[in-house]
């Protein structure tokens, strides 16, 4: 196989962009996540990709939940403060406002939507751990259109 065909194929892949909340205990974190699909109607599931080896994948595996924040298209810049290792100060990530939502995880105030997930199940294969989650809570802001990867001109995928 070609490297640089593949890479091209699985770049077509369509994603959305999210802000996964995560915590362990009192601490709360979160990062910018695109591996993420509806898996399940009944009961409601999830699947999320998370890259082995970082502070929130951790969390989520020692916590066992997790939110999920929809962006809203135009809200590149939100999606990108998440890339980084952000500080929490009371209820802010940076500038960012949060609440914190049915399961202790973070539901950041500029969000489209959000929902919360409770972990049923994990995959361990290749560079990131995949999570199982069962919807336990959503809700939304306003109305809108999430962002997507390609709007913002930026590429995920070997």
């Amino acid at each position: 196989m070609d490297p640089a065909t593949k890479k091209r194929a699985l770049r077509d892949i369509t994603y959305g962009l999210y802000v996964v909340g995560t915590r362990d205990g009192d601490e709360v974190n979160a990062f910018t996540a695109n591996w993420l699909t509806q898996a399940s109607f009944d009961p409601p599931l999830v699947v999320l990709a998370a890259k082995k080896g970082s502070t929130s994948t951790a969390m989520i595996e020692s916590s066992g939940v997790f939110s999920v924040n929809t962006l809203e298209t135009g809200q590149k810049d939100l999606a990108a403060e998440f890339f980084k290792p952000v500080h929490r100060v009371g209820n802010k990530f940076g500038n960012v406002a949060f609440r914190l939502g049915e399961t202790g995880c973070p539901i950041l105030e500029e969000a489209l939507s959000f929902f919360e997930c409770r972990v049923v199940d994990r995959v361990d294969r290749g560079d990131h751990l995949i999570f199982v989650g069962e919807v336990i809570n959503a809700g939304f802001h306003r109305e809108g259109t999430p962002l997507t990867l390609r709007e913002t001109g930026w590429h995920y995928g070997g």
